[in-house]
Order: structure tokens, then C-alpha cells, then sequence
């Protein structure tokens, strides 16, 4: 639980908390492939970086989406898995206090902005992705609720979350208007979990599936009925894109940072590295990608602000496409180019440009696919 907006500098408890409990650390996670122990998300909650953007009404500090991404791009820096696996559960937390039934909010609400349950969102599967609208996870109505049956895949925070916000089809002759979302509980019957995603990078991701098993649940746990489902989904999707584009920038300002350093302290042949113009010019590119990118992230910030003050959300599908296309496709070459002008240095542990790289690959794909993004600035035209 945190102090309302107006005391709680988001950033600055998130550049403690980085400082204390991810960047000593997340190199050891990820040879260990495993996400951050448990008590570093408690220790986020603490720190009230899982409740920022809570209502102050629900005990959260009701901060607004710039200062969120601003926060979670401090991790980012660290580790873009750790960030990614804590905004998720921060998203689901929000859900849960605005739109979860009151018994279901004073249940689980407490425990997530706490850090001692985590959060998934559960759209894609293992045949359907950019594609939501072929979801084939149905839910049948029955006598005081319904029967969820069918599999979730590449869900973030599936290796260990227990509260998922899941989108299931009602009517598979609906298509879109059939989908509804529900909250369901890991802990419950029915629910069955599938092995975390072995992955080349970005094991704190917690990448990984479940089945659903004539899972059921009551009319009480439906949080977006069908036909708001999709709808909510493609809004809130706007503002994903926008975080994944600006932890794409947040990834090459740290790897480009951390190449300036190292090519001002290593010298050769007698001077800096960075006194070479083979080398300063290559950096002189990413700065010049960097710059781009964030013009174009904090463009995407301002419509997803907008639509969170009354705005119309479709005004934020093309800048959040732009965005994402843009930082994503910049962010592997740009963090290949700072590891590459520090030679084999830039591949030890001790530095975040290979963990980087991998979840810049990874991002490529979260929240729709650079090719879906294409797709949707081509309709603009």
C-alpha cells in the first residue's frame, strides 16, 4: 500500500528498489533461469510499485500511465523480464480494484499489490496471438456460472501466478462479441499448469501456459461480459505496446550509457576507445536511433494519457503501432552495436547488454508481432 499520488514519486522508489533488489541480482536469477525469488516482489510491493496506478479509494497511489512507465523503465534498465513480470501482476491488481466484484477486491486485491500472489493476463494460445479473435478457449453456461475449458500459452507470469485475468469464446459463431474475460483463481480444480517456456533469455518473464479442465467458476468472477471483452482488450492493449516501446528505449539508453563509460576508461594503442571514429560513430548512430524512438514513445504516451482522461482510445492505436514498430526493430541492432563496441567485455554478467539483446528479441513479439504493427500503421494510409 501506498501514499496517494500526489507524495508518491514513483520513480524514485523504483530507482531505489532497482538499485537494492534487481541489478545486484538479476544476473544470478537468469543463470539459475529462474524469475526473481519471492520476496523481491514483496519487496516491490512494498515499495508500492505494484499499486501505483491502484485507485487511492483501493489503497493505491492512483499515479497516472507516464509515471508508471517512467517507473518501470527504471527497472527495465536492470532487467526488462523483472520490470515486465511486475507490470503485469501492477495490471492485473488494477483490474481487480476497478473491476472485480467487492468480495472478489477485498480477497485478492490486498495480496497482489503486496507481492505475495502474482498476475497474469491470458490472451494468446498456443494457436491463436496477434490473431485474438480465433481464441478457441470456450465458456459454456451452466446452473450459477459457467465451465471454462481449453489452453492458455506464452503467458507472462504463468510459472507462478495464481490470480489470471483469462479470455475465453461463449459463442464461437460470435466471433469478437462472443469473447468475455474472466478472473480465475490457480489454486482452484480444474486449472492445470503447464511447464515454464525454456527460453534463450528473459527467464524472469515467467513465460508459460495452463490448461483449463472444466475449470468452473461463478457469474461473479466475469469481469468484462461478451462483447466488452474484446473491446477492453484492444484498449488496453494501446497502453501495452506503449510500455513494451518505451522499455525498448529504456534498454538502449542503459546499453548506450554503459558503452560511453566503457569507452572513455578503455584505451588502445594509447587512447580511449571512445577517441576512435570507428567506434564513437557507431554510438553516434544509436544516439540518433535513441532520439528518434523517444519522440515517438513519448507521442504514444500522450494519446494513451489522453484516452485515460475522457479521450477516444482508438486515437491511440496508431501511435502506440508507430512506437512499438519503431523501438522494437531499433532496440536489437542499436543494444548489438554498444555490446559490439566493447569487445568481449560486453558479454559479462557484470554488464546487462546480453540480457538486453535477448529481451529485445522478445519484445519483437509481446503485444503484437512487428509484422501486426505494420499492419495496422498500413491501414492508416
Amino acid at each position: 500500500m501506498v501514499t496517494p499520488s500526489g507524495s508518491f514519486d514513483a520513480r524514485s522508489a523504483a530507482q531505489a528498489f532497482t538499485d537494492a533488489e534487481i541489478a545486484p541480482h538479476v544476473a544470478s536469477w537468469e543463470a539459475a533461469r529462474s524469475m526473481a525469488p519471492p520476496d523481491v516482489y514483496r519487496k516491490a510491493g512494498d515499495a508500492g510499485l505494484l499499486s501505483m496506478s491502484v485507485p487511492e479509494a483501493h489503497g493505491g497511489a492512483g499515479v497516472g500511465f507516464d509515471e508508471k512507465v517512467a517507473a518501470f523503465d527504471v527497472i527495465t534498465e536492470a532487467s526488462m523480464a523483472s520490470a515486465f513480470s511486475m507490470i503485469n501482476t501492477h495490471n492485473v491488481a488494477v483490474v481487480v480494484a476497478e473491476q472485480a466484484s467487492e468480495a472478489t477486491r477485498d480477497r485478492l486485491l490486498p495480496r497482489l499489490m503486496a507481492g505475495e500472489i502474482l498476475g497474469s493476463t491470458a490472451l494468446t494460445e498456443p494457436s491463436a496471438g496477434s490473431d485474438f479473435a480465433a481464441i478457441t478457449t470456450t465458456g459454456t453456461t451452466v446452473e450459477g456460472g459457467w465451465v471454462l475449458n481449453g489452453e492458455k500459452a506464452w503467458i507472462t507470469n504463468a510459472a507462478r501466478s495464481e490470480v489470471i485475468v483469462c479470455y475465453v469464446q461463449t459463442a464461437p459463431d460470435a466471433g469478437a462479441k462472443g469473447i468475455a474475460s474472466f478472473l480465475i483463481d490457480a489454486s482452484r480444480p480444474g486449472f492445470v499448469r503447464s511447464e515454464p517456456e525454456g527460453l534463450t533469455s528473459s527467464h524472469g518473464i515467467g513465460t508459460g501456459g495452463f490448461v483449463l479442465d472444466n475449470y468452473e467458476i461463478t457469474d461473479a468472477d466475469m469481469i468484462a461480459a461478451p462483447g466488452e471483452a474484446f473491446l477492453a482488450a484492444l484498449s488496453s492493449i494501446n497502453g501495452a505496446r506503449t510500455y513494451v516501446a518505451s522499455m525498448c528505449v529504456a534498454m538502449v539508453r542503459a546499453s548506450l550509457q554503459t558503452a560511453v563509460a566503457y569507452g572513455k576508461k578503455r584505451t588502445a594503442f594509447g587512447k580511449p576507445l571512445l577517441d576512435y571514429q570507428g567506434l564513437n560513430w557507431s554510438l553516434a548512430d544509436v544516439a540518433n536511433q535513441l532520439a528518434a524512438a523517444e519522440l515517438l514513445v513519448q507521442r504514444a504516451i500522450e494519446a494513451v494519457v489522453a484516452t485515460e482522461q475522457g479521450g477516444v482510445a482508438s486515437d491511440a492505436i496508431l501511435p502506440a503501432a508507430h512506437a512499438k514498430k519503431f523501438a522494437c526493430e531499433m532496440a536489437e541492432p542499436a543494444i548489438a552495436a554498444c555490446l559490439q563496441s566493447m569487445g568481449a567485455a560486453g558479454l559479462r554478467d557484470e554488464y546487462p547488454l546480453s540480457r538486453h539483446l535477448g529481451a529485445a528479441r522478445i519484445a519483437n513479439f509481446t503485444d503484437g508481432s512487428t509484422e501486426m504493427m505494420n499492419e495496422r500503421i498500413a491501414r492508416s494510409l
